[in-house]
């Protein structure tokens, strides 16, 4: 795996911060790299890249507080937003608006990546948490969804079947 160190700068309601690419987590068979935190965008932002193995996706579930965008770099996928379906690739976006309930489920075997923009920020940081006590979906979701109410994430139901 080639790592890159990215540094950009970003001006902010009058201040200038500098976002590094932080560590890579994986969590679930899905590396997830954060490239933007809460804390570098005076709260504005989280923007993370997921890996992901193929095929698979999270649980259904609904962001209380947070906006969120799935940019596609790679792979296929499909999202149900609010019982909307929609099939995206490299170059799409699917949008999931804040309290809509939502997943999605990566099509192909050799699975995608993605860039994954929430407003506000805050949410980056569940990856950390989660991977830090070795939780696994299924077996662990109790335990998840107690770590999920810390950033406003709220378990609706199951991934979405193949």
């Amino acid at each position: 795996m080639i790592c890159r160190t990215v540094v950009s700068f970003f001006v902010t309601a009058g201040f200038v911060t500098t976002a590094t690419a932080h560590e890579p987590v994986i969590w679930n068979n899905t590396t997830y790299q954060v490239r933007l935190s809460e804390e570098e965008s005076g709260g504005a932002l989280g923007i993370f890249m997921a890996e992901m193995d193929g095929p698979g996706g999270p649980p259904m579930h609904v962001h209380e507080d947070a906006d969120e965008a799935f940019y596609i770099l790679e792979g296929r996928a499909r999202f149900v937003v609010d019982g909307q379906e929609i099939e995206v690739g490299p170059g799409d976006v699917a949008f999931a608006p804040a309290g809509a309930e939502h997943t999605f489920r990566m099509l192909s075997e050799e699975g995608g990546k993605q860039i994954t923009i929430l407003t506000p920020g805050g949410f980056e940081g569940f990856f950390q948490a989660v991977a830090a006590e070795e939780l696994k979906i299924p077996a662990d979701m109790a335990r998840i969804g107690e770590i999920a109410a810390d950033f406003q994430l709220r378990f609706t139901g199951p991934p979405l079947a193949p």
